[in-house]
């Protein structure tokens, strides 16, 4: 059920891998719980396509297999509607961009594209999530990255299909909003656009994981305040509404002691760690300025999808009635709004 804003009606949606901790807490009841909290639609995560299928099948399927992922879609396609829910975007979609020409990688970037838009049209959605890539060395050319995405556009005008990019803090080359505003606006298709979110932001341009006061250090707080209102300002400012798909809504912890500000065993920069664990929603213990963020994108004349993508490892001790998550998470959202 939308929020009402001002003088329009804000739809909302939930993302599916920010809810459940068990194995109990399957994809159907997932969606009941969404649906019932007043939700109009989910961002679908691939591992619970995964976990759907091995609930249906008894095995877990390949994630390369595509005829079987189209089937199990088909099913999720069914769910879906019995809870008067849409699919708004399948996600989340990573490491395809900046590849070389003739690269392995960038034919298997291409490769998982084409079966991913499968199972958009299998459950019925129109919208792919791609984050901004974090696969170290590759180029940092603006060229190179718009014209991958273009290729990619490309691919997904032919299905009607369209792509939102999103900005993931700790990318390689594209970690804040105006990075990929910049490669978006270069790429220069109609059906792509920018998937934004208060974490990234906030996450990436404010606050910092590996220090103790939690902001980005080197400068001081009336700089860094000075510096976030000022990207903020220049958002509401550039950003035309019909670029931006949609919002997804969380908060961060404050890490007490900071993440090392390192690589950990898999790879992972201290920003994509702490986006894995430690995202609650709003007002639940975090510190980040969401409602500034918010603000900025509303301040476009954004009045689209908000949508709560969360990943809180303290999930276990908050709740185990998934409905009561979901009703909090509406509860956010419209606070959010109302301030």
């Amino acid at each position: 059920m939308p929020i009402e804003y001002q003088d329009s009606k804000i739809p909302t949606c939930y993302a599916t891998c920010s809810i459940g901790h068990k194995e109990s807490h399957t994809l159907p009841l997932k969606l009941k719980a969404i649906a019932d909290a007043g939700f109009d639609a989910i961002e679908l995560s691939m591992p619970d396509i995964l976990a759907y299928g091995k609930m249906l099948n008894g095995r877990e399927p390949d994630p390369k297999d595509y005829d079987a992922l189209v089937e199990i879609g088909k099913a999720i396609k069914a769910q879906v509607e019995e809870h008067k829910l849409k699919v708004l975007m399948l996600q989340p979609f990573a490491n395809f961009e900046g590849w070389p020409k003739g690269s392995e990688e960038r034919k298997d970037a291409f490769e998982r594209a084409e079966g991913w838009m499968r199972i958009m049209e299998a459950v019925g959605t129109d919208m792919l999530q791609v984050g901004s890539s974090d696969a170290p060395g590759i180029p940092s050319s603006i060229d190179d990255l718009a014209g991958d995405l273009a290729e990619l556009a490309d691919l997904c005008a032919a299905k009607g299909q369209r792509i939102a990019y999103e900005n993931w803090c700790w990318a390689t080359h594209a970690p804040s909003w105006k990075d990929v505003w910049r490669i978006v606006e270069k790429a220069n298709r109609p059906n792509l656009g920018l998937c934004l979110d208060t974490f990234q932001s906030g996450g990436g341009e404010w606050a910092d994981p590996t220090t103790k006061s939690g902001l980005i250090e080197g400068l001081s707080r009336d700089e860094l305040e000075a510096k976030w209102k000022q990207s903020l300002a220049e958002l509401s400012e550039t950003v035309p509404p019909e670029k931006i798909y949609l919002l997804q809504i969380s908060d961060a912890y404050k890490m007490d002691p900071p993440i090392e500000a390192k690589t950990n065993e898999e790879g992972l920069r201290p920003r994509g760690q702490w986006s894995h664990d430690y995202r609650p929603l709003p007002y639940d213990g975090g510190y980040l300025p969401v409602q500034d963020f918010l603000k900025a994108v509303l301040g476009t004349g954004f009045r689209g999808w908000l949508s709560i993508e969360v990943f809180d490892g303290k999930g276990p001790e908050k709740y185990s009635d998934m409905l009561e998550f979901t009703k909090k998470a509406m509860a956010s959202l419209e606070k959010l709004l109302r301030g």
